[in-house]
């Protein structure tokens, strides 16, 4: 056999080993992503008197970072803290109002990642817990325009503001997504996302059978890195 050849032979021999246990370490290790990208968010739910909302769509955004930590082979706990933008929109005759929803969110995930060609397919889900940290309600009619203030708070009072809008601080719900990343970390996936809590207060300002209820719902699109 000729000598040159024989020695390529030797070389990768040597190299695919190497190259496979550098996979392996790369992948039982923990990392670090950073993450942002768009929403596509909405209100559901029904109003005072147990009529479906008919909201509209709210474009929005979210940024933030997760841990991935590696549970097994192609499974990993995805633990993470995004900064994320909801709301939703709504027409009734000449008037629309826009309804800016802020929350920091802690999204508990579990993902299972697999190499497909030069990269990782992966596929995760969980629960999330928020909370809200601002709001505001714009409400506009032809020339005319009025800025509110969304305020958090589990109970209304029967003395508080008519003019203020008021949801509950903490939400919770699922999470839903799927994606590709590269070897070199770039990764771009996938988000759904189901509100299951109520954030729609109790309010005293209301008499009789209040029947109304509010959900976060939405999807959208990341883009990050993993370190």
């Amino acid at each position: 056999m000729n000598t040159k050849l024989f020695s390529l032979i030797i070389l990768l021999s040597l190299l695919v080993p190497i190259a496979a246990i550098s996979q392996q370490a790369a992948e039982s290790r923990t990392s670090i992503g950073i993450l942002g990208g768009i929403n596509f968010q909405n209100l559901n739910g029904k109003d005072i008197g147990g009529s479906s909302l008919e909201n509209d769509m709210l474009i929005g955004f979210h940024a933030g970072l997760n841990a991935q930590m590696p549970l097994a082979p192609e499974f990993y706990f995805q633990p993470g803290l995004i900064f994320s933008t909801k709301g939703a929109k709504n027409s009734e005759g000449v008037i629309s109002s826009t309804y800016k929803l802020s929350y920091i969110e802690l999204p508990l995930n579990l993902v299972y990642k697999a190499m497909v060609g030069n990269g990782y397919f992966f596929l995760g889900f969980g629960p999330y817990v928020a909370y809200g940290v601002g709001g505001k309600a714009t409400y506009e009619g032809g020339p005319a325009s009025f800025d509110a203030d969304i305020e958090f708070k589990n109970k209304v009072n029967a003395d508080d503001p008519l003019t203020t809008v008021y949801v509950k601080p903490f939400d919770a719900g699922a999470n839903l997504f799927f994606g590709y990343e590269l070897q070199s970390g770039l990764f771009l996936q996938l988000n759904t996302q189901l509100g299951l809590l109520n954030i729609s207060p109790e309010d005293n300002r209301i008499t009789g059978d209040d029947q109304s209820t509010l959900k976060n719902t939405g999807f959208g699109m990341s883009l990050g890195y993993r370190l």
